[in-house]
């Protein structure tokens, strides 16, 4: 995600006229949309984002599970906070 910000942001300035900028080649302030796209693509061939979600659903449900445990009073004394 900071690459396509980083690219938007490159397009603005060059869009813009900034001097530094504006100098630069296309291929320069367009390489971070191509990076950006290698990224989701070796990301999604891995399965790193699937692993991440499941991650994320495992520590929702775990949560959810230990905050109705202590409510109603069946979780250990040790593990309330």
């Amino acid at each position: 995600m900071y690459a396509v910000g980083l690219g938007v942001l490159l397009l603005i300035l060059k869009y813009m006229d900034v001097d530094p900028v504006v100098n630069w080649s296309w291929y320069v302030v367009l390489s971070p949309f191509g990076i950006a796209m290698a990224w989701w693509a070796w990301a999604d061939a891995s399965g790193w984002t699937k692993k991440k979600a499941m991650q994320k659903d495992d520590k929702r449900r775990q949560d959810r599970i230990d905050k109705n445990r202590e409510a109603i009073g069946t979780m250990s004394h040790k593990k309330r906070r």
